[in-house]
């Protein structure tokens, strides 16, 4: 079950962030800082949904307490259409 695949963009498993929560980060952004769950290349989009669910049902957070923070580019675009 540790290597359950969260994060495919950066290979970050459900070990990591159970050992990162066990470290007390009790973030959406604390747990990112210690994994990089969600800075891959799609910014969280496929992985922050799961990973608020497992805070949610390991340490009972609200919704507003997991908000990851938007970082530019909010969705990637070849440098050529820039």
């Amino acid at each position: 079950m540790d290597n359950t695949l969260i994060c495919r963009c950066e290979g970050v498993c459900l070990g990591a962030i159970l050992k990162a929560i066990d470290e007390c980060s009790t973030s959406v952004q604390g747990i990112k800082k210690r994994t990089r769950v969600g800075m891959g290349y799609c910014q969280g989009r496929t992985c922050q949904p799961i990973l608020r669910d497992i805070l949610r049902e390991l340490i009972g957070q609200s919704e507003l307490a997991q908000t990851q923070k938007s970082q530019a580019p909010v969705r990637p675009i070849p440098l050529g259409k820039l």
